[in-house]
Parts: structure tokens; C-alpha cells; sequence
């Protein structure tokens, strides 16, 4: 397949739109093009490739004529369009969290578990965000040696709950530094200024909706469903790129240097570790970057066969869009779009 028919669902959206930059950049084989979002945006005109694309509603005779559908909306929309994408012989790429803990959907980061994705029946589920880069290193690692126990503590920007966040940190922030009052809308409490413990529902055991799907969704991904993880997920007033604080239980002793040279080879990662020279991974450096950068890495002085380390990264590109792109890339070079050569489970 020399080039795919494309639908964008949620092209206004944060995620959509550096899609469409990503999809640019790295001449992704776009035969035709449709941009799809909802009613209210309707008509507007998108830029691709120096033309204009007109946002259109989705519908099960545009789903008809295109050959992959790339979802970047709400779950509750997801389980409609979805369903719909694979009742219509095209293939969903889901970017929500409707379908990740599905047994019948793989969730896929290239660099990690590509080999997934010929058990696809329709439906590929993406990552959380914040779950991608941290299964990226974990990979690798494992290879290296066993690991006993994962603790992570992530501080993510707002963009991860989407543009309305982003516009509402921005106000807050002006409205603040002019003492003017203003509103929590998009979150419980300000965000401006300020950090929240509390990124999706509580759950009956203390930790979030959030927390609890990075630990479920590590184990599917790296095939270990009872790698011992735990999660801590906090909002920070950051407007691209998720940080990540993790910890690393090893079932032997690991020196720092084998860490960083391990990392080093790995595709998509990229060692930024030279403290001494306040060289380390930041938001501002990941922002804009496909690579998730690692650095600060260091013998954890609490348990003798411990890791620590300090990981950053673009959440719209590699926590969404860039992921999606590379696994349909994944599809075209295996010829895995067709619907003749879906996996036939059910």
C-alpha cells in the first residue's frame, strides 16, 4: 500500500493538530485527506501540506472511504466511532482510553510491542501519555535484568487534559500577576501557580482513575501482568511535556553507567544526564521533540540494587499523535490495514 485514505477525528483539537504537523514533517503517505470534529466546527479550514482541508461531521459513509481513522476525542465518543471505523473496514487508532484494557484491542508503543499489532481485529488502542515514555525505558531494562518493583511519580502538563486547560492556566496566570479574580472551571482548584494530587477520579484504594491506568496498562504493554508498579500523577502548571520521577527495583545490582549506556541505543530515547553542567531533561527541551529524554540518572542511595532517573516528553507528540503515526506506519509496512488481514478474533 503506496498511500492511505486518512480521517482525522478531533482535528481542532491539541492533539490533532500536531498530528497533522507530525504527519507533514514526516511525509506520512496521505492519498486523501478528511478532518472531522464536531458540529461547532464544522466548515473551518485546517491547513496540510499548503492546502486547505474543511472540517466535516464523521459519518459511516466518510468512515466508508477512508482506510485508517485516527481518534483523539473522549472515551464516550471513542465507543461510538470506533465500532463504527471497523464496521466500515477501516482501522481505528484510539487514542482515548476506551478500548486499552479491551483483551481484543492491543495497546501499542512501536519501540516496545510492535509485534501486537498483528493480533488487531479493527481497534489499536494508544497508550496514556504518561505511560508511553515510562514502558519505553522500562523495556529495554528488563532485558538487562529483572525488576521487582516500579515506583512513579509523574507531573504532567496541562495539555494532557486538553486546549481548555491550557486556556484556562493562562488566564489564571494573568489574571493573578494582575490581582484580578478568576475562575476554576476546567479543574477543582486553581492550577496556576499551583500543583493538584488528583488527575481523574479517586478510586476505593486511594489512588486516581490516572494512577491506576498507568500501572494496568504497563503491565499489558510489557506483557508482565504482575510487574509490581506503582503510581503517583500529579498536574503541574506546565503547558507541554509530562516529567516523570521513577524508581527502579532491580532484582540484582545495576550501576548508573549501564543504565545510560543501555538507554543510549535504544530508538526514540535520548540521554540527557550531565547534572554537573545542569545538563538534564526539562519541559521546555522536550517540547517539540519525537525523543523521550532521560537523565538524572543515579544509584537510588535507599536500596542497594536500586535505579533512579528522570524522564521528560512531549505528551502531544510522543504521548499521542507521534505514536499513532508511527503505528500506522507500523500497518502499511506489514500490510496489516486491509481488512483481509486482521487478526480474526472475535
Amino acid at each position: 500500500m503506496n498511500s492511505c485514505k486518512i480521517a482525522v477525528i478531533g482535528a481542532t483539537g491539541a492533539v490533532g493538530r500536531v498530528f497533522l504537523d507530525i504527519a507533514e514533517q514526516r511525509k506520512f503517505p496521505i492519498g486523501e485527506l478528511r478532518l472531522c470534529a464536531s458540529e461547532r466546527s464544522v466548515g473551518k479550514l485546517l491547513e496540510f501540506d499548503g492546502q486547505h482541508v474543511e472540517v466535516e461531521l464523521c459519518t459511516p459513509e466518510l468512515l466508508s472511504d477512508v482506510d485508517i481513522a485516527f481518534i483523539s476525542a473522549s472515551g464516550d465518543v471513542s465507543k461510538i466511532i470506533a465500532p463504527m471505523a471497523v464496521a466500515n473496514k477501516a482501522v481505528a487508532i484510539d487514542d482515548s482510553s476506551a478500548f486499552r484494557m479491551s483483551e481484543k484491542v492491543p495497546l501499542v508503543v512501536p519501540e516496545v510491542n510492535a509485534k501486537d499489532l498483528y493480533e488487531h481485529s479493527g481497534i489499536i488502542s494508544i497508550p496514556n501519555c504518561s505511560t508511553t515514555p515510562l514502558v519505553m525505558v522500562l523495556k529495554p531494562l528488563l532485558a538487562h535484568a529483572s525488576v521487582n518493583r516500579v515506583i512513579v511519580d509523574t507531573y504532567q502538563s496541562v495539555t494532557g487534559t486538553g486546549s481548555a486547560a491550557l486556556e484556562e492556566m493562562t488566564t489564571q496566570s494573568r489574571n493573578i500577576l494582575d490581582n484580578q479574580p478568576f475562575e476554576s472551571n476546567v479543574y477543582p482548584h486553581q492550577v496556576a501557580f499551583n500543583l493538584l494530587p488528583h488527575i481523574e477520579p479517586f478510586q476505593e484504594n486511594g489512588y486516581t482513575q490516572e494512577e491506576m491506568k498507568m500501572v494496568y496498562e504497563t503491565r499489558k504493554i510489557l506483557h508482565r501482568p504482575s510487574l509490581m508498579v506503582s503510581a503517583t500523577c500529579v498536574r503541574v502548571p506546565v503547558a507541554i511535556s509530562h516529567s516523570e520521577a521513577l524508581h527502579i527495583q532491580f532484582d540484582r545490582e545495576v550501576q548508573p553507567d549501564e543504565v545510560r549506556d543501555i538507554l543510549a541505543q535504544q530508538t526514540g530515547i535520548q540521554v540527557v544526564d550531565d547534572p554537573q553542567n545542569d545538563v538534564y531533561p526539562m519541559p521546555t527541551l522536550a517540547t517539540g521533540k519525537d525523543e523521550v529524554l532521560v537523565g538524572r540518572i543515579r544509584k537510588d542511595i535507599s536500596h542497594s540494587t536500586g535505579i533512579v532517573m528522570w524522564i521528560v516528553s512531549d505528551n502531544l507528540r510522543k504521548g499521542a499523535a507521534l505514536n499513532a503515526i508511527q503505528i500506522a506506519e507500523e500497518l502499511i509496512n506489514n500490510d496489516l490495514v486491509l481488512s483481509s488481514n486482521w487478526s480474526e478474533r472475535t
